[in-house]
């Protein structure tokens, strides 16, 4: 008697088939094992990976101490009590699965609001029946799923704790994904301990900029609100594999398998007229962070990395070349990092310094008022002429 499984020959020689039903079987809702199974296989394509060298260690350390005292001096910011994980690509998913969760739990439950396929598919159809349960399981298991898959992809290529300008947990350590930024600089020839440094330099002024409160809780707040304005669209699902024949074969089993193994199919989401009206101002108050610290990164490197220049191009052109797993990742949180973007931030910025120095881009982050709009962002002067008025 059949138990309502599909049986286990259903998807011979289709891997992601097979281990897709029973992940969803067989794990509970929103396991925070099952997101770190997912990310360690995801970010390490199933091997095992060398824990951090204690000398290495303590180097990045020293480094970080260095870069705080830098970027404190300069910015006339406290980046808070500053602690360091330095680890491997496991390590630092874990850590990030714990810092995301909160944005993560927001975004699982906007997804899998309304997950149901239409009352209308066949009874009598073998593929409706299985995508049926398949709808039934998979709202319960989003978070798991979402988690560890963004989080793996993540750990691929993260260099530290804010690759993404997401805040983490007030008193999360700064984090240095030392094995991606070791195989990153023998990959473009750059001198070890300066690219070391530079990535140290990095975190110090994300750290700095998030510790200020009103910006932190404002970031964190449209961050939360994006996530939780998706609209699923089941049907989306049903349209790319309505025409499907479970018994047509192996040809007709890899078509399904091609259009599982598509994320945004998979999610069913898309962006809603909710997340249209946030968007400008998630983008504007991103590109002026990045814009300020890059400014910041620009003024303190140049006089302390020997190599800044090459250190700096390699990365700048490495966070606008990102592949399209990353940029799935970005689109998803409402963080679209391409180099328009990062071009808008540099605009601002220098064009706030031009009119009114150093002290004037100091004063971004002064008070909440002098958050710019988007507007501002991309007209400095307004955003001085604003910020100076009477209150």
């Amino acid at each position: 008697m059949s138990d309502g499984n599909p049986p286990d020959d259903m998807f011979g020689g289709l891997p992601f088939m097979a281990n897709l039903m029973k992940l969803l079987q067989g794990q509970t809702s929103g396991s925070n094992d099952t997101a770190r199974q997912l990310a360690h296989t995801i970010a390490n394509d199933g091997q095992s990976e060398p824990n951090i060298d204690p000398g290495d260690r303590i180097a990045v350390e020293q480094l970080i101490r260095v870069a705080e005292l830098q970027v404190a001096s300069l910015t006339e910011l406290s980046a808070g009590s500053i602690t360091v994980e330095v680890g491997n690509r496991s390590q630092w998913a874990d850590r990030t699965i714990t810092d995301y969760r909160p944005l993560f739990e927001t975004l699982s439950d906007s997804m899998s609001q309304g997950l149901q396929l239409p009352d209308d598919l066949p009874t009598d159809d073998p593929m409706a029946a299985m995508m049926a349960s398949v709808a039934q399981m998979i709202g319960p298991m989003m978070l798991g799923m979402t988690t560890g898959s963004m989080v793996g992809h993540l750990a691929r290529r993260a260099l530290g704790g804010f690759d993404l300008p997401v805040p983490r947990a007030a008193d999360a350590p700064i984090l240095v994904l030392l094995r991606n930024v070791d195989e990153f600089g023998d990959a473009w020839s750059l001198d070890r301990d300066d690219l070391r440094l530079w990535v140290c330099l990095h975190e110090v002024a994300h750290q700095t900029v998030l510790n200020v409160p009103h910006v932190r809780e404002r970031l964190a707040d449209l961050l939360q609100r994006h996530a939780a304005a998706f609209e699923s669209d089941p049907a989306r699902i049903t349209d790319q594999l309505g025409g499907f024949d479970p018994m047509a074969g192996p040809e007709a089993l890899a078509d399904i398998q091609n259009s599982l193994s598509n994320p945004e199919l998979v999610l069913g989401a898309v962006r809603s007229p909710g997340q249209e009206t946030i968007q400008p101002e998630l983008t504007a108050l991103v590109a002026a962070m990045t814009g300020y610290i890059d400014w910041v990164m620009d003024s303190i490197g140049e006089s302390l990395i020997g190599s800044y220049g090459m250190v700096t191009e390699a990365l700048r052109r490495r966070r606008v070349e990102a592949d399209a797993s990353d940029r799935f990742v970005e689109r998803i949180l409402g963080l679209e990092l391409d180099a328009e973007h990062y071009d808008r931030g540099t605009a601002f910025a220098g064009g706030v310094v031009e009119r009114a120095g150093a002290e004037g881009l100091r004063r971004l982050f002064d008070d909440p008022a002098h958050l710019p709009t988007p507007n501002e962002v991309d007209a400095p002067g307004l955003w001085l002429a604003r910020i100076d008025l009477p209150t």
